[in-house]
C-alpha cells in the first residue's frame, strides 16, 4: 500500500468511530433512559451492555486499528440492524434520513473490512489481519 492509501485509512479510522464512541459513552451515562428506548422498540434491554461494548469499545478498536476487520464487519451488521429496528417508520421524516445515514455508515465499515486498517494501526504492529 502506498502512503496516501495508508493515510486515508488512518483518517477514516479516526472519523468513522467518533459517532459510536460518543453514543456508547452517552448510553453509559443514560443507561435507564436508553434501556427504556430500546424496550419501546421491542429490543430487550439485556442487549444494552453489548451495545455499549460494541459502540464504545468497538469504536476505540477501530480508532486504534485493533481487531479492525472483525470489528468493522460486526459494526456494519449492527448498524444495518439498528436502521431496521429503529428507523424503519418512514412516516416520520427524520427516520428516512437516519436510515440512509446508517446504510452509509455500514458501507464505510464494509470498505474498512475489505481493505483492513492500513499501516498505521495496532493490527499492523502485531502483524495480524483480523
Amino acid at each position: 500500500m502506498n502512503k496516501v492509501h495508508n493515510i486515508a485509512l488512518l483518517v477514516a479510522r479516526i472519523l468513522m468511530p467518533i459517532l459510536f464512541i460518543v453514543a456508547g459513552w452517552g448510553k453509559m451515562h443514560a443507561y435507564a433512559a436508553t434501556a427504556g428506548y430500546m424496550a419501546s422498540a421491542g429490543v430487550p434491554s439485556f442487549l444494552l451492555p453489548l451495545t455499549i461494548l460494541l459502540e464504545f469499545g468497538g469504536g476505540l478498536a477501530i480508532l486504534f486499528g485493533f481487531l479492525t476487520r472483525t470489528t468493522a464487519i460486526i459494526t456494519a451488521i449492527f448498524t444495518i440492524l439498528t436502521a431496521l429496528l429503529f428507523h424503519i417508520d418512514f412516516s416520520v421524516p427524520v427516520n428516512q434520513m437516519m436510515f440512509m445515514k446508517n446504510l452509509s455508515i455500514a458501507g464505510g465499515f464494509l470498505v474498512l473490512f475489505a481493505s483492513g486498517p492500513g499501516a498505521y494501526s495496532i493490527d499492523r504492529l502485531l502483524k495480524k489481519n483480523w
